[in-house]
């Protein structure tokens, strides 16, 4: 390593060193097998596969896909009809909006403010229960590197096998520092890890309140927990139940939205449309065991806590939509990952 020109150092890797999981996937030219997403002239996205002898098609004409295969990212193609097309490889961001998904991702921004405001180091030790389609899961493992621990837990056998295709079709097959399990957090938790052991705890689920006993017992002292919920009353409960554990530090709530600009010479304004509520992050830092934590002083309205009957924490009670089974297998054989079970009738 020595001082360039302008005082920055150059930095030579050798041949022999180890790459992270993925890296390969993301730089130098196209290759068959690769994910490219097509710009065309009116901004419309397309992603396709490349392959041998595949085509491109659109009303408006076609072209190869040997057309792009060896050429360098960033490079323009034209169809039959003289169309220019732009290619790029997606963005983790585009990949996520794209895949194939049983259950609902967490959006791209959710995810980044998960990494960032939760800390999430390379080398963590991370816990993530509910799994979905595995958006989150790919953030997660970018963030911790492979000499980091991510176990992702779900309930459902037909959602694991959905993330796992996802992950793994994205960083090119299985990741080192990924372990996926079947079953409720309550159950597998205290299987996998050890008393103070987890760094960071991710929950996405319908009533994350029911496990805050086993989070709390799992975190190292510090350590954070990030809740992510659709409704205001999921994330009322959940605060107030962090708060009657007391194992944790004060919560903190927010959401994020994004409003994009429209960039046109002088015609310098807001988009019309926006990613508005897509759902509400909730995190508290776990304290030191026998530590009390000092008492917060709030002022509440009136029938801020009112005594009413117990509800029934159900999805359709929240508004989430009802995923068909005939859904969840279409996208199972989609990704190749469809159920061995003979009894299992096709979609």
């Amino acid at each position: 390593m020595g001082p360039s020109a302008v005082g920055w150092p150059v930095v030579t890797t050798p041949t022999d060193t180890p790459t992270a999981t993925g890296a390969e996937l993301r730089r130098g030219p196209f290759r068959v097998g690769d994910k490219v997403q097509l710009t065309d002239p009116k901004g419309r996205l397309h992603t396709i596969t490349l392959q041998p002898g595949g085509t491109f098609h659109t009303h408006k004409g076609y072209f190869k896909h040997e057309q792009i295969i060896g050429q360098p990212e960033g490079s323009v193609v034209v169809n039959t009809a003289d169309i220019e097309y732009l290619a790029l490889r997606p963005l983790l961001a585009d990949y996520v909006l794209s895949m194939p998904r049983g259950a609902a991702v967490v959006y791209p921004k959710d995810a980044a403010q998960i990494v960032g405001m939760a800390d999430i180091y390379p080398g963590a030790r991370v816990v993530e229960a509910g799994v979905g389609s595995g958006a989150l899961t790919m953030s997660l493992l970018r963030a911790v590197g492979d000499a980091g621990h991510v176990h992702s837990i779900e309930r459902r056998e037909d959602f694991a096998a959905i993330a796992q295709g996802n992950v793994e079709t994205f960083f090119g097959g299985p990741h080192p520092a990924w372990q996926l399990s079947v079953g409720d957090l309550a159950d597998v938790l205290p299987e996998v890890a050890e008393p103070g052991t987890v760094d960071r705890v991710v929950l996405d689920m319908l009533a994350p309140w029911e496990n805050v006993d086993a989070v709390a017992s799992a975190l190292a002292p510090g350590g954070v927990l990030v809740c992510y919920v659709a409704t205001t009353t999921q994330l009322s409960r959940t605060a107030e139940d962090l708060r009657a554990d007391g194992r944790f530090a004060e919560p903190s709530a927010f959401e994020t939205m994004i409003r994009g600009w429209h960039l046109e010479g002088l015609a310098v304004r807001p988009e019309h449309r926006m990613i508005g509520h897509t759902g509400f992050l909730i995190t508290a830092r776990r304290l030191a065991d026998g530590v009390t934590p000092p008492t917060r002083k709030r002022r509440p309205a009136k029938g801020a806590y009112p005594v009413t009957p117990e509800s029934e924490w159900t999805p359709e009670e929240l508004g989430e939509r009802a995923i068909s089974d005939k859904k969840v297998r279409k996208v199972r054989r989609d990704l190749g990952v469809a159920p061995e079970d003979p009894n299992i009738p096709p979609a």
